[in-house]
């Protein structure tokens, strides 16, 4: 068969193969690849691309708060691990520790950062002296190892990119406030920028962060009806504050400990958009994160004209801040259809001799994978006018999805039925050993508490319920 005749390959059904589809997914569109050290993946550069936009939108939205970025080694003493008896306790299972250097033993033992809360709380102890240092509010963008025993590209890898903020005041109020402002940052970047519609809520003590008094979290439904926590926010009281002696001269002439916070998304999000968005013939990205918003495919480019009208067009669209290719190769129209198709292009401009003619061009719509012709002379508002079409669609379409796979549950079976299609509210009694059973009876965690607390009683006990929760499998 020949090169130009070559379609991409097929990826597995998404309604009877989800877990197979995600895989051929995310390495035939080449978001990753599998790296040499089991449970680590390479993220090439259509995949990191993404994250870079992700990372460009998020990281403004911090600084609009005044929120600064720095960066904290990747190695941690040992000791600062052990200094929170539940931090240390709740990631020790999932700790990568270098023990030689130089050809040596170390002293003591290096822990490759899992999280940073222990190295920048030491930090916070050195910088924070008086009430006039706080607040002090940054992040760092870096990696994070965490030894994990079942990996899936972007979702569960021992490596694997993030931000981490973390912020310390001087009353509970202000670090609690941040926490829950955080949180509300996180929900409306899913909605604007990933055209994803989530849950939000605090987590039980069972789920919470380990050293935390207080952990929220932002649940996504993904296609097959499981949750994707998709990021959290810490409120941690004084826990690390004490820990690390960080302490600060108030105004009144006394030494008081800070309160600190933190929070955090990853490459997770690349996760949480492909099984949000994705259908049959592969990726659907929204727009704002798409490393291409607007691919142009010359119909009959030999054809005196063609590409010189299709660079021009690709010119009056960069002009206007879309990211634009122009696939000139040497394929067949229908292979790069196929191909731009897979890797979810939001727009398809489909140009030629005729189309030039009759002053028009011809556009595919990724999200409904529907043609229309625009005026050629009026390329740059009408393309944008689509783009934004993309995006009220596609988080249209998942809230309807999300909204319809959401149940109440009174009993255990009605939970066990409600979890295996989508997410479950029911009550809860707040007893651990509930929360425990419902996991062992259905494979099923609690994922965030709803604030709308309207059912009476507990799905597993049956006593009065104190909170209502979103109850789903995940990821």
């Amino acid at each position: 068969m020949a090169k130009n005749d070559q379609f991409v390959s097929q990826i597995a059904d998404i309604e009877t193969d989800f877990p197979q589809w995600y895989t051929d997914v995310v390495l035939k569109t080449k978001l990753v690849d599998y790296g040499p050290v089991k449970g680590t993946m390479v993220i090439r550069p259509y995949g990191y691309a993404i994250w870079e936009n992700i990372q460009r939108e998020m990281d403004a939205r911090f600084k609009a708060r005044g929120v600064e970025n720095a960066y904290f080694p990747l190695l941690i003493p040992m000791s600062f691990m052990t200094k929170e008896a539940e931090h240390v306790e709740g990631f020790a299972p999932e700790v990568a520790v270098v023990t030689h250097a130089g050809g040596a033993k170390l002293e003591e033992p290096l822990v490759v950062r899992p999280t940073s809360e222990t190295i920048i709380g030491h930090m916070y102890g050195k910088w924070v002296e008086s009430w006039r240092d706080l607040p002090l509010r940054l992040n760092q963008w870096c990696n994070v190892m965490r030894w994990e025993k079942t990996t899936r590209p972007f979702l569960r890898t021992s490596e694997f990119l993030w931000q981490e903020g973390h912020s310390v005041y001087a009353s509970g109020e202000e670090a609690e406030e941040e926490t829950l402002a955080m949180l509300r940052l996180y929900e409306e970047f899913a909605k604007t920028v990933l055209c994803m519609p989530v849950l939000t809520g605090r987590k039980t003590e069972k789920e919470k962060f380990a050293g935390a008094a207080a952990t929220y979290g932002m649940e996504a439904m993904m296609h097959d009806g499981k949750s994707l926590q998709s990021g959290t926010t810490h409120y941690m009281g004084q826990n690390f504050a004490k820990a690390f002696g960080v302490q600060y001269t108030d105004k009144d002439g006394e030494l008081k400990y800070g309160y600190t916070m933190s929070y955090g998304v990853s490459t997770r999000l690349i996760g949480a958009l492909i099984m949000t968005h994705g259908d049959a013939r592969g990726l659907v990205l929204p727009p704002p994160v798409a490393p291409v918003q607007v691919v142009i495919v010359p119909i009959a480019q030999k054809k005196e004209g063609v590409l010189e009208a299709c660079k021009s067009l690709g010119e009056r669209l960069r002009k206007t801040g879309l990211r634009v290719t122009i696939d000139d190769s040497d394929n067949s129209p229908g292979w790069k259809f196929n191909e731009w198709e897979m890797k979810g292009v939001p727009l398809r401009v489909e140009l030629g001799p005729r189309d030039i003619e009759n002053g028009v061009l011809t556009v595919f719509r990724r999200d409904t994978c529907e043609k229309q012709e625009l005026l050629l002379s009026e390329a740059e508002n009408a393309v944008a006018s689509l783009l934004g079409s993309v995006c009220k669609e596609l988080y249209a379409r998942a809230e309807k999805r999300m909204r319809e796979r959401i149940v109440p549950a009174n009993t255990l079976s009605e939970l066990l039925s409600g979890v295996e299609g989508g997410f479950v509210r029911a009550g809860w009694c707040g007893e651990r050993a509930c929360e425990d059973k419902v996991k062992e009876f259905a494979q099923a965690t609690a994922r965030v508490m709803d604030e709308t607390h309207d059912m009476p009683f507990c799905v597993c006990c049956g006593k009065k319920a104190k909170h209502t929760v979103f109850f789903a499998r995940a990821y």
